[in-house]
């Protein structure tokens, strides 16, 4: 300060002609020191403002004082602004950085050139997270230094999740007592990191009990009260506090100092008794006689001071001249070469005379004060100069801009320094390892230079202050009930979730088409699965569709081959085409459902399989159905034919056909199906499936297909006892059941699988109900066909129609025995009746030709309470001039109850065979002479044909019958 007021006085630019004066007071680190300090001068000032000078000659009079530089400490500064602030007069503080300072409504007339301890408090917390540390205790001076300045700490560490495992308040007045606790607890904190707010004086004491336990794995975060304190940074503390990260004022250049420093003796500065106790401290001397100029305090230092305990002891210094080399000894003093607090006092003292020099050369009409009028320079007051210390802005030695904000206070930068030891003398020196830039964005604004920090004085690798260990990627922290939240446990992240750093707070989700890998450190794409052609399964029931459609087209080229056979005549023809090819479709249809499902197939693959399927019905439906009408007719007439022609047939297979397509295009219509990628069924597989759109279009659809089955399988199982030739009544009730059994056994199945399956069961059922449909209508056909042609023939046609005829009336002739026998039984008669036989030949037999062949066959039918034997005979005419003759019936009692039955299948024969133009006769006689015709028979007259020639007549039929 000395210093700077001298080069002020010395300047011809600043200020000129006028001299600064200076009275410098000690404090001694205590606010009642300062505070008498501070009512001299505020006594001296308020005695000027009464104008006595008229009234008395004071030749010792004292200017009055119109700014303040000081205090160190922010205890003291905050005491001293209390009542500097009632009388206006400026201070500019140089060390003293407590927030609480920055408050103007309290403290109006303070500003400082140092940066507050908010700034500092965020620096503390932002380099404990640069190193990731989250478990830290804290320290603070019991003042208005530390108090504030934790306070504002814990918020920071608060924000950024790290905690404190517990924090004390000292001073150096603590006792031992509480000094011994605290060193108690950070003994046994598992914190490594000691946040330390406090001046060096204040931790002294925590310090020494430290070193005296020997705790030396700390890292000790110092404020930049005691960064560079001498009381700590001792080589003996070194085992301790080495490696001690701190944050240091900016040092800054003072051209001039160092010589400054070096010329100043005591006998140049006989009126400064700091500069005297300072060379006896130096030195180890001791000054001859008394100064005459005594500093205020008790800072002069007498040769010989009783001890404490009141013996007289004398302490003997050997005498000094005052004119000792002060560059030949190791001091301090004499280290500019990191100018911090000087630098600050430096700037201090040239804002005050800067404002003076606004005040020096303020242009009426511009100034600061009413009306824009200027203060007297000569008559400057203390309000005056801190009005315009608020409106400064100069550049000082350095190139910075120096302006206060509205809170008094200027914004600055810390320089890092980190304690290492002095490889040459053992010393401590500080190393600058990084920079805090206040005018930085945030998170720009630390930098560390972790090449050179030593921790604990030695290390290289960064210290482990946390309450857990660090989490892997793959998992998160997880919070421990009673625990503060950075003591975790370490939870592995939930599937479908990853985490890839460390230390985690949360897992994230996948996107939808991703899935954690097995570390759930990342996401991987999921598999797609649909049911593929490329896949095994997929191949496989594409080949049994490929094969399906195969034996479908060979059953349908040897219908075509062999169309003009009974066999497939008697089949009825072109229903049979029909159905062919509606279970080539549906067979076809299956192929739909394999491959990635598209939009296009999802709406085309259920319709065509509805359709197929219902086609293929209607078409069993009508032939069972028009077969069973024949049958039932007793005699057909010209309208049976007409509406049993096939355009009737073709019109019922098409209407049955249209109800299932307007389902389908009204299914289409409101809610057509869609692909659809579905991943919550499988976590780590996405399935492209199809969303049918309304599953109760669907159950219709299916539902109307199993109806008309229904149908068809109730008209099957009512023919079940017509010649097979012609309704296949047998094995259509087999293919019937075999479809219900497939798609009772399908809604299950459908409901529970999922994914491709779903597909693959549809598909199944399709082939299974095909195949069942296929093997049971058509290979027994396909057998006699191409293996048994002897069977197709129209004789096995007609041996077959006359056949069932007999048939029914063998067993309405034994309904009649029965009934007899048991109304002998009833009127007590004895009499057994004897097994029959009998005989039916025709009345006028015809001489064979000599081009004619005649065939028979016969039919034995078993019952329950006796066995019939039919014997056939048929003729073949060359020519198609078989007459039609009358014909008479002999039968026995029991035959004459059957009448109508022969007839009506007699009736059949040249129905059945109109499409080739059949003419038959059919007699029938009996072997009693003595019984009667009976009345009331019929003749029947067989429509001509073109193709009548192709068709044998019925020589002789002989119908053996025996009971027991």
């Amino acid at each position: 300060m000395i210093f700077a007021i001298e080069e002020i006085n010395n300047s011809s630019t600043l200020l000129p002609n006028i001299t600064l004066g200076y009275r410098i007071f000690d404090t001694c680190n205590t606010v009642s020191k300062a505070l008498e300090a501070t009512l001299s001068f505020v006594a001296q000032n308020k005695i000027d403002s009464l104008n006595l000078d008229e009234f008395c000659n004071c030749s010792e009079h004292i200017p009055s004082t119109i700014a303040v530089v000081g205090a160190t400490g922010s205890g003291i500064s905050t005491a001293v602004a209390n009542l500097l602030g009632l009388f206006y007069i400026p201070q500019v503080s140089y060390a003293s950085s407590s927030r609480l300072l920055s408050n103007k409504n309290q403290y109006k007339s303070f500003l400082r050139t140092i940066p507050t301890d908010e700034h500092q408090a965020t620096a503390m917390a932002d380099i404990i997270d640069y190193f990731h540390w989250n478990w830290v205790i804290t320290i603070a001076a019991d003042d208005d230094y530390g108090r504030p300045g934790i306070e504002k700490f814990e918020q920071e560490v608060s924000d950024r999740d790290i905690c404190i495992d517990f924090g004390e308040l000292i001073t150096q007045y603590s006792d031992e007592e509480h000094i011994q606790g605290v060193a108690d607890r950070i003994q046994n904190s598992s914190a490594k990191v000691i946040a330390v707010f406090s001046s060096g004086p204040d931790l002294e004491p925590l310090i020494k009990e430290i070193v005296r336990r020997n705790i030396t794995d700390r890292i000790w975060l110092a404020s930049e009260a005691w960064a560079s304190s001498s009381l700590i940074a001792l080589p003996e503390f070194f085992h301790v506090v080495g490696g001690t990260i701190g944050f240091a004022l900016r040092a800054g250049q003072i051209p001039g100092f160092q010589q400054f420093l070096q010329q100043v003796q005591p006998s140049k500065s006989s009126h400064n008794g700091f500069v005297r106790e300072f060379w006896e401290e130096t030195f180890d001397c001791s000054l001859g006689g008394s100064s005459d100029s005594k500093p205020t305090g008790p800072l002069t230092r007498r040769p010989m001071e009783p001890s404490q305990s009141g013996n007289k002891s004398v302490n003997i210094r050997p005498l000094c001249t005052g004119e000792e080399n002060i560059t030949s000894v190791e001091t301090p003093y004499l280290d500019f070469t990191h100018l911090r607090i000087s630098y600050n006092v430096y700037v201090a003292v040239y804002s005050i005379a800067h404002a003076l020099q606004d005040i020096l050369t303020c242009t009426p009409g511009k100034g600061l004060f009413a009306n824009g009028s200027c203060a007297d320079i000569k008559k400057v007051e203390a309000w005056q100069v801190l009005k315009q210390l608020r409106h400064l802005n100069f550049t000082n030695s350095m190139g910075e801009q120096v302006d206060f904000d509205e809170s008094g206070d200027l914004l600055g930068n810390y320089t890092i320094i980190n304690w290492h030891r002095s490889l040459e003398d053992g010393s401590v020196v500080f190393e600058e390892v990084g920079l805090y830039n206040m005018n930085a964005k945030k998170g720009e604004r630390l930098f560390v230079d972790e090449r050179k920090v030593l921790w604990n004085g030695f290390v290289r690798e960064v210290p482990f202050s946390n309450c857990s260990m660090d989490c892997e990627p793959g998992t998160r922290k997880g919070i421990i009930e009673g625990e503060p939240t950075c003591c975790f446990e370490c939870v592995e992240c939930p599937e479908g979730e990853y985490s890839d750093e460390t230390d985690a707070s949360e897992c994230f989700k996948c996107p939808p088409d991703s899935w954690s890998n097995e570390n759930h450190t990342s996401c991987i794409l999921k598999q797609i699965e649909y049911l593929s052609w490329t896949e095994p399964f997929g191949i496989a029931l594409t080949l049994f569709a490929a094969l399906g459609i195969f034996l479908t087209s060979f059953v349908l080229g040897v219908f075509v081959k062999f169309r003009n056979t009974p066999i497939v005549k008697a089949t009825n023809r072109e229903l049979s085409y029909l159905l062919l090819f509606s279970l080539i479709c549906c067979f076809s249809s299956s192929l739909i459902f394999i491959g990635e499902p598209k939009d296009w197939t999802c709406r085309l693959r259920q319709p065509a399989f509805g359709v197929s399927f219902v086609f293929c019905i209607s078409c069993i439906l009508v032939k069972t159905n028009r077969v069973l009408l024949v049958f039932e007719a007793k005699i057909p007439t010209s309208l049976h034919r007409k509406w049993w022609g096939l355009n009737l047939q073709f019109l019922l297979v098409f209407l049955c056909t249209f109800v299932q397509i307007m389902t389908c295009v009204i299914w289409l219509y409101n809610a057509p199906p869609s692909s659809y990628w579905n991943s919550e069924l499988e976590d780590e597989i996405i399935f492209i499936t199809c969303n049918e759109g309304s599953l109760m279009a669907l159950g219709f659809l299916i539902g109307y297909t199993c109806l008309l089955a229904a149908v068809c399988f109730f008209f099957a199982f009512k023919s079940r006892k017509l010649p097979e030739n012609f309704n296949e009544a047998k094995f259509i009730t087999f293919s019937m059941l075999i479809f219900f059994i497939v798609w009772i056994s399908f809604i299950p199945a459908y409901v529970s699988t999922y994914g491709k399956f779903v597909s693959a069961v549809e598909i199944i059922a399709i082939l299974a109900s095909s195949f069942g449909l296929l093997a049971c209508i058509f290979f027994n056909k396909i057998y006699i066909i191409l293996f048994k042609p002897s069977r197709n023939t129209i004789e096995e046609v007609r041996c077959s129609t006359a056949a069932h005829a007999f048939k029914v009336a063998a067993r309405a002739t034994l309904r009649r025995n029965t009934v007899s026998r048991k109304r002998s039984n009833s009127i007590g008669s004895s009499v057994s009746t004897p097994s029959s036989s009998e005989s039916c030949k025709s009345n006028t037999e015809e001489p064979s030709s000599p081009t004619g062949r005649q065939k028979a066959c016969k039919q034995k039918v078993s019952f329950g309470s006796g066995t019939v034997t039919l014997s056939l005979s048929f003729e073949e005419s060359r020519k198609n001039s078989v007459p039609c003759k009358n014909m008479r019936r002999k039968n026995s009692l029991e035959a004459k109850n059957s009448d109508d039955s022969l007839m009506r299948h007699k009736a059949l024969l040249p129905l059945q065979n109109s499409e080739a133009g059949s003419d038959a006769s059919f007699r029938t006689a009996s072997n009693n002479p003595s019984q009667e015709s009976v009345p009331g028979a019929k003749k029947e007259e067989t429509p001509n044909s073109e193709e009548t020639a192709s068709f044998p007549s019925v020589n002789s039929v002989h119908f053996d019958t025996n009971f027991s």
